[in-house]
């Protein structure tokens, strides 16, 4: 079976003026290559700056390539968006880091969590679809008549999950989605995307600095330094044995923080 997405060669740069020269080449990623099966769990660790959040960016269409390719179901990315740019949106939906940044603050909730379906689909969704929705996550139909400052965070992200959901996508990116939370609702948060993921069989792209929470969600493992793969294979086994000094550093940090969070009083 081919895979769902196939990244191929990937480079990117922010700068596109900047001056490329054998003595140092200002990619934010460069020569990235692996594959995504569908209904698979694939996780992007790294720390701060290593082009975790650009790398998604560009697998969902949000920013484009300048060397290399991005194919989604055996189709170029800069060609879906050609020519049926609704068709691959709806299929490929993103849940962002900071879910107040992602709402207008002037909208009530009902029209944020619309948004989707009315860009996609052409129309206005029920009052008893987006309640639906809502319930998926945890959420009551009070939320709907609510402005994004009377939620908590963790209820903002719940309604960004919901909204990503609306059109019933394939692949679902996580982009640090519950690094702006507390730490008493990242858990929550978690849980409902691992649930989620099993129940409608997702793929999931999940970004994280923070090898103990990919390690607990993801089946595959992509390790990024300076915009490059350092190491990449089953979570399990990098985890166990990791190849790469870098990665051995993370995962000695995610084993301390799995000791700590298991210790009792």
């Amino acid at each position: 079976m081919s895979p769902l997405i196939e990244v191929r060669d990937l480079h990117f740069r922010y700068d596109k003026k900047a001056p490329v020269d054998a003595g140092g080449i200002p990619w934010t990623l460069s020569g990235l290559n692996f594959d995504v099966r569908e209904a698979a769990t694939l996780g992007v660790v790294g720390e701060s700056g290593s082009g975790k959040s650009t790398l998604i960016r560009l697998m969902c269409g949000l920013l484009s390539t300048d060397r290399g390719s991005v194919r989604f179901d055996g189709r170029e990315v800069p060609e879906w968006l050609r020519e049926d740019p609704p068709g691959f949106r709806r299929r490929n939906q993103i849940v962002f880091q900071s879910p107040a940044s992602s709402m207008d603050p002037r909208m009530r909730v009902r029209s944020s969590l619309a948004e989707p379906v009315k860009a996609i689909e052409r129309r206005s969704p029920a009052e008893d679809e987006m309640i639906r929705w809502l319930q998926r996550v945890g959420l009551g139909p009070e939320v709907l008549s609510r402005y994004p400052h009377q939620l908590s965070g963790g209820q903002l992200q719940r309604v960004g999950i919901a909204r990503a959901l609306s059109v019933d996508p394939t692949v679902l990116y996580a982009d640090e989605p519950t690094s702006a939370l507390d730490v008493s609702v990242q858990a929550q948060v978690l849980n409902l995307l691992m649930d989620l993921r099993e129940d409608l069989g997702l793929t999931l792209v999940m970004v994280s600095h923070d090898l103990a929470v990919i390690s607990r969600m993801c089946e595959e493992l992509i390790v990024l330094k300076d915009g490059v793969v350092v190491e990449s294979g089953r979570t399990s086994d990098i985890m166990r044995a990791p190849t790469r000094e870098y990665t051995a550093a993370l995962v000695e940090a995610a084993n301390a923080v799995s000791l700590s969070a298991g210790r009792t009083d």
